[in-house]
């Protein structure tokens, strides 16, 4: 009788606590998986906060890339949208100049545009991918050229 008692003392405060199940719930703040190394070199890690379904006909992906990691050149069959929400890193459209992304910065990248985004040399970035269809890797961002970018922007 003791430990049945002991039981419920634990389980209530529990069960008050718990998300209703009527609703569907993720957090971006989890880190999610390290993404298999692919198409980046250094370390990312990336959560699948919202899969397309349905009436959804878009996904958001946080993704997180460890100071000093490229990620390849690619395009997506659709707009994709970054919003930043840590830290700093580097975009660029083909055919135009390097940027630093840092927080708060909402970027916008129309279908079929090749591109790459990923950390800064100096520190970790965070950021929210809004997308839909298919991603066509292009190009490999070679080390040589991503530590170009990071002379050129260097503060």
């Amino acid at each position: 009788m003791k430990y049945a008692i002991f039981f419920l003392m634990l389980a209530i405060p529990l069960l008050g606590n718990s998300q209703n199940s009527d609703y569907s719930v993720s957090s971006y703040k989890d880190e999610g998986r390290k993404a298999p190394n692919t198409h980046y070199i250094g370390e990312a890690w990336l959560n699948g906060v919202l899969r397309a379904e349905g009436d959804l006909p878009y996904n958001i992906t946080k993704a997180t890339f460890k100071a000093n990691s490229t990620l390849d050149w690619h395009k997506h069959d659709a707009p994709q949208v970054l919003i930043v929400v840590e830290g700093e890193g580097y975009y660029q459209e083909r055919g135009k100049d390097p940027m630093r992304m840092k927080v708060g910065d909402v970027i916008k990248c129309e279908k079929e545009t090749e591109h790459w985004h990923a950390s800064s040399k100096e520190h970790d970035v965070t950021y929210l991918a809004i997308y839909t269809g298919e991603t066509t890797w292009t190009e490999v961002l070679s080390q040589e050229a991503y530590d170009a970018v990071a002379e050129k922007l260097k503060k």
